[in-house]
């Protein structure tokens, strides 16, 4: 089942609140939060107050990714915040898999997310580790942006190495670019994770643009 996480960059943040409650309605599956310091990608969104202020609008789980430096710093106030699973970027990680043990003993499940010049191949030493892989199909940082084609072979590649290992309890995520043709494509690539902002929160009939997307 192709799971739908509407990303809140794309919702309107005068009353996020409300357009949490308004996803969970449509019948999204998670909530999608991407959180940027305006170091490691050039934008900055919001941090743990806002994730805490919201978190009692849905009873969805928060998919919270980090776009931050050194996210190893600050994954207790995300989880404190209500974060239900946390990705961090293989590329701000120095010690990758002490972070990612870190969010499995704290009981969420870990995902590693990579951008589009950074090959699945660097990801080969952690996928027994992880819950989750994010594959970036834009560059981080705006929401908005074009899907990049040749991120359908890094789709097709990661989940060869899955089946490979066994490992089909592997979350496969896309983010970013993602519209009623894209998704069709990423689905057949091998995603099952879908995070869609604008596809969403763009739309006026938001249960029928995740049920396109599905």
């Amino acid at each position: 089942m192709t799971i739908i996480a509407p990303s809140i960059l794309s919702a309107d943040f005068s009353r996020l609140g409300e357009e949490i409650t308004a996803a969970e309605t449509a019948g999204a599956d998670w909530i999608h939060v991407d959180v940027m310091d305006g170091a490691f990608v050039p934008n900055l969104t919001f941090g743990p107050p806002v994730i805490s202020a919201v978190r009692p609008a849905t009873k969805l789980p928060f998919d919270v990714h980090l776009m931050i430096e050194r996210p190893e710093l600050s994954l207790d106030a995300y989880i404190a915040a209500g974060a239900d699973r946390i990705t961090v970027h293989y590329e701000a990680c120095t010690h990758l898999h002490r972070t990612i043990h870190y969010i499995k003993d704290k009981g969420l499940p870990a995902g590693v997310a990579i951008n589009p010049a950074t090959p699945v191949s660097v990801l080969e030493p952690m996928l027994h580790d992880v819950d989750l892989v994010l594959i970036m199909t834009v560059n981080p940082g705006f929401g908005g942006q074009s899907f990049i084609p040749y991120s359908l072979n890094k789709l097709r590649s990661l989940q060869a190495m899955l089946q490979e290992r066994g490992l089909s309890g592997v979350h496969v995520q896309v983010d970013g670019g993602i519209n009623g043709d894209t998704a069709r494509q990423v689905r057949e690539a091998g995603a099952n994770v879908l995070v869609a902002g604008n596809a969403v929160f763009g739309e006026d009939d938001r249960q029928q643009a995740i049920l396109s997307l599905r």
